[in-house]
């Protein structure tokens, strides 16, 4: 009786997972459509903070859903914890650490988009213009390399180890599991190149393509058929 509440609570959890990553994939997709639009087509920080003070109620939902981003973060960083705990509970534990990492970065990175819209609508100006101290704060909060961009490696680290888990065990078809290693990989090797600006040009966002292609996946697979029992170990 204690074993089947114990899998019960599994499948409980996986689907959980199945329906965060979905949801996850969601509302990032959200919220990279909503920033492209006030910002998209602009030059030099003048043109894209008019950009942002014209989309202002739409920069305003995205940092909802940017906090909603780090929330989902957290939530498979449990669950996928709980879902792979059994095969290694140190590895599962530093996949868990890693995606922590990655709401942390992620939520910091969010006063950079506070600190835009606050530029965009209340920053000083001349003439329509910002002011030499403005427009400089607009670059530095423009620059590529920002709190959520350095989390993306905690997030690609921590998706590799828990999609080793779930192929050692077999919890999920090993095609799916070995996807996502190999797309895991990828984005470990790119992105301290991409950061280190080794790495540039349309393979920065190629190299995205296995990993959104596994998340979705792997969401439908858990939420629809949750993680196989077959090979499962006690805790270790």
């Amino acid at each position: 009786m204690e074993n089947q509440n114990i899998e019960a609570s599994r499948q409980f959890y996986a689907k959980v997972a199945g329906f965060t990553i979905l949801f996850y994939i969601a509302v990032g997709l959200a919220s990279v459509t909503l920033h492209s639009r006030a910002t998209s087509g602009a030059e030099g920080t003048d043109a894209i903070l008019a950009g942002i003070a014209r989309h202002a109620s739409a920069v305003r939902v995205t940092v909802i859903l940017e906090l909603l981003e780090c929330f989902s973060a957290l939530v498979l960083a449990v669950t996928l914890y709980r879902i792979t705990r059994d095969e290694s509970s140190e590895l599962a534990m530093l996949a868990l650490v890693c995606r922590v990492c990655e709401s942390v970065l992620a939520a910091i990175g969010i006063r950079r988009t506070l600190g835009l819209l606050w530029l965009a609508t209340t920053g000083d100006r001349v003439g329509g213009h910002l002011t030499a101290t403005a427009d400089a704060i607009g670059a530095y909060l423009l620059m590529p390399a920002q709190s959520a961009m350095i989390g993306a490696p905690f997030f690609a680290v921590g998706t590799m180890i828990f999609s080793y888990l779930l192929l050692r065990s077999r919890s999920v078809p090993a095609t799916l599991a070995g996807l996502g290693v190999f797309a895991s990989v990828l984005l470990v090797v790119g992105l301290p190149l991409q950061l280190a600006e080794f790495f540039k040009g349309p393979m920065t966002l190629w190299m995205w393509g296995p990993m959104f292609a596994f998340q979705f996946l792997l969401g439908v697979w858990l939420l629809i058929k949750g993680v196989s029992t077959k090979t499962r170990k006690q805790p270790a």
